[in-house]
């Protein structure tokens, strides 16, 4: 098994930490870098609540045509993060983030422009692309900065970023078309993408000096992929909540159909904030699968105790195994990346991402059609079991290569 670049007492292993000292965490480019992340995000948040409402307004589509353009960002996003993922090694981060960050504010201007849904979608797919390049180099920068010691924390604080960009965008977009117009909104949201290119800028390029390791390159980084399917039923089990939240609340008669989500939102930012030093204090694979069981538990409260206290109290525990999950799962597999691996090792796991996040929901809402949204939310949750089942395979098949 491929161990990380540093062997430095203290430094994160496969099998854990010792936390020995305190490497510095919060520099100015780490700082940077999350700031460029949340304008990035917040222009996709725009996009959020505007697209579906563009195609169905002024466009002149339905609901099959928002559909067509949401699938069409996430396919490209899929097949090309590899791709991004080899790029960040071997041309380095800086450029494809820039890349990715300018080409989403051209796609966002552009698209108050397009008069017809074929237009939209073209669009769509450069932003698809966009999106890939960005959060691609942006995961293997973070890698780069963050102290080996801490990236457990980093990777919860870096979070925030992404969460907080894609709640607080949906709202901007809507005031902004409420108030201004599409044109506006979709101009604000380029302005945001603007900004993200304009603050990576001042970042500097985080790929450690030299040629590629042997083995740099890839598009696949295979050391990932045992973690990765763990990462990928933590995606599905979470898909599927997303997908099915505010109906699962109006199928038990929760009168705020929201409520679900906005508790699930409240537990991650709140645990992510408070307990951010956790991934870097226990072993990242055992923590991944006991937040992979969490996220289980969740989902079979939702589907077992049908009443608005069950969607809630579903919720906040799946939103507290998510807390744990993502942190934990990156952090074991960039524990199996050398420095010229990780953008190969981003691009994996962020593919993982996409795969849980788009083909979860299609799945599991065949199952929902024919038997409901309980039966789809005790699938996943069977799914999540699986997987966090696996997590704990892999930690003690990792205890005894030790």
């Amino acid at each position: 098994m491929r161990r990380p670049a540093s062997a430095d007492p203290g430094r994160m292993t496969t099998t854990g930490l010792t936390p020995v000292t305190r490497d510095r965490l919060f520099t100015r480019p780490f700082v940077v870098l999350a700031l460029a992340e949340l304008a990035y995000f917040s222009a996709t948040g725009v996009a959020v609540y505007t697209l579906p409402v563009y195609i169905t307004g002024p466009v002149g589509s339905d609901a099959a045509g928002a559909g067509l353009a949401f699938g069409a960002f996430a396919v490209v996003a899929l097949v090309l993060r590899p791709v991004a993922g080899r790029l960040a090694d071997t041309r380095g981060r800086r450029p494809v983030m820039v890349a990715g960050a300018v080409l989403c504010a051209v796609a966002m201007a552009l698209t108050a422009q397009a008069a017809s849904l074929g237009g939209v979608v073209a669009l769509r797919l450069l932003l698809g692309a966009a999106e890939a390049a960005f959060f691609v180099a942006a995961v293997a920068a973070l890698v780069d900065l963050a102290p080996q010691s801490r990236m457990g924390e980093a990777l919860s604080y870096n979070s925030l970023g992404l969460y907080l960009g894609l709640t607080a965008g949906p709202p901007l977009g809507e005031l902004l078309v409420r108030t201004a117009g599409f044109a506006v909104a979709w101009s604000a949201a380029a302005v945001l993408a603007g900004g993200a290119a304009a603050l990576v800028l001042g970042i500097g390029e985080t790929r450690p000096p030299g040629p590629p390791e042997q083995g740099g390159g890839h598009l696949i980084h295979r050391a990932s992929l045992p973690v990765g399917l763990a990462f990928l039923a933590s995606t599905v089990a979470m898909g599927g909540f997303f997908a099915f939240a505010a109906l699962r609340a109006a199928e038990v008669h929760l009168a705020t159909t929201s409520l679900p989500l906005l508790t699930y939102g409240a537990v991650v930012v709140a645990v992510r904030v408070g307990f951010a030093r956790v991934p870097d204090r226990v072993p990242p694979l055992p923590l991944g699968a006991c937040a992979i069981l969490t996220m289980a538990a969740g989902l079979a409260v939702s589907a077992a105790w049908a009443a608005p206290a069950g969607a809630v109290v579903g919720a906040g525990v799946m939103g507290l195994g998510i807390a744990f999950s993502t942190p934990a799962l990156f952090a074991a597999i960039f524990a199996r990346a050398g420095a010229g691996e990780r953008g190969a090792a981003s691009g994996t796991a962020s593919a993982f991402l996409d795969l849980g996040l788009g083909g979860g929901p299609i799945v599991l809402g065949l199952v929902a059609r024919s038997s409901g949204i309980a039966a789809a939310y005790g699938v996943a949750a069977g799914v999540a079991l699986l997987g966090g089942i696996w997590a704990l395979v892999l930690a003690a098949q990792e205890r005894a290569a030790a």
